[in-house]
């Protein structure tokens, strides 16, 4: 919006006797309409608002017609010492984190994620912004970030507390760690819908890849406590006892596998208010489930036949 500016000559106002706060004073009440009293007429009240008329203050021009005294009483016109310069200023200020600042706004565009949207505004802010820029994000990205850092750590904590349960169950550092060896190859799987855009990552998703490392553990808790079983009442080896667990396990290992991914079924197909949310967490639970199932039943015994002694302590 356009602004006017008032330059005072202080040095030219001071030798005629005019200090710079009476021109103030003398402007202020010529164009501010502030209000100083009231008057009764007519039985009503009205406000007393000293101010010039309307067609004196649509032009600057005018101002300079603007008599003032000085400490002699003398009218001195304002012409005599100031002067008018137009200048633009923003409508308002923006501040981000205590600092001025500018906002870009978008919207994903339909098969995109809101992961690639990120780290590609990031690059695009470090090519084209002026050195020294700083720029954060807001709204959903800034959440997105927030999340994405913190699911590290949540990852970490579930899988810690899991490992501490497990150990104190089989009573050994050993076990733990080979059933754990398919909660990597679950999060593989559960990710792949997300990189090719079924879905994005967010508190959803999050909550169902932490889902995940509990659901897809008892696979390899079934396996290695039954082989654990076997090795000590038929003194099998590791091989032997791992494949034989593997084989008499299969079925409620698949069992359980279908029931949690027909039970996601319905969250996955869901329509209607916050049917996206619900498409989010099923699609991570059926996907993670299918894929880690596969790959546990091969890869789990191959881990316990390399790591398991052949005492069993």
């Amino acid at each position: 919006k356009p602004q006017l500016d008032i330059k005072i000559n202080t040095e030219k106002a001071g030798q005629i006797g005019i200090s710079s706060r009476q021109i103030g004073d003398t402007l202020n009440l010529l164009l501010g309409g502030n209000f100083v009293n009231r008057f009764s007429m007519e039985g009503r009240s009205y406000k007393v608002i000293p101010q010039l008329p309307d067609q004196s203050r649509y032009n600057p021009d005018d101002l300079k017609k603007t008599y003032i005294k000085n400490k002699s009483g003398d009218l001195i016109p304002l012409a005599n010492f100031i002067s008018f310069s137009t200048s633009t200023q923003p409508t308002s200020l923006e501040q981000f984190n205590q600092l001025n600042s500018v906002t870009v706004s978008g919207m994903i565009m339909i098969g995109q994620n809101q992961g690639a949207c990120v780290n590609y505004l990031t690059k695009l802010a470090k090519e084209v912004l002026p050195k020294g820029t700083l720029f954060e994000f807001s709204g959903d990205s800034r959440a997105f970030l927030a999340e994405g850092n913190n699911l590290i750590y949540t990852f970490l904590f579930a899988l810690l507390m899991i490992f501490l349960v497990l150990a104190a169950q089989f009573e050994s550092f050993r076990d733990p760690l080979i059933i754990l060896v398919s909660v990597p190859m679950a999060i593989c799987g559960a990710l792949i819908p997300l990189n090719i855009g079924l879905a994005t990552i967010n508190i959803y998703t999050e909550i169902g890849l932490v889902t995940l490392i509990g659901l897809i553990s008892k696979h390899g808790i079934l396996m290695v406590e039954f082989a654990n079983q076997l090795r000590v009442e038929k003194n099998l080896m590791p091989f032997e006892a791992i494949l034989e667990a593997a084989c008499v396990r299969l079925r409620p290992i698949l069992m359980t596998t279908a029931a949690m991914v027909l039970g996601v079924i319905p969250l996955v197909i869901a329509k209607g208010a916050g049917a996206a949310s619900r498409h989010d967490l099923g699609i991570v639970i059926a996907t993670g489930m299918t894929i880690g199932t596969l790959f546990t039943l091969f890869v789990l015994p191959t881990i316990y036949t390399i790591i398991t002694k052949k005492d069993l302590n």
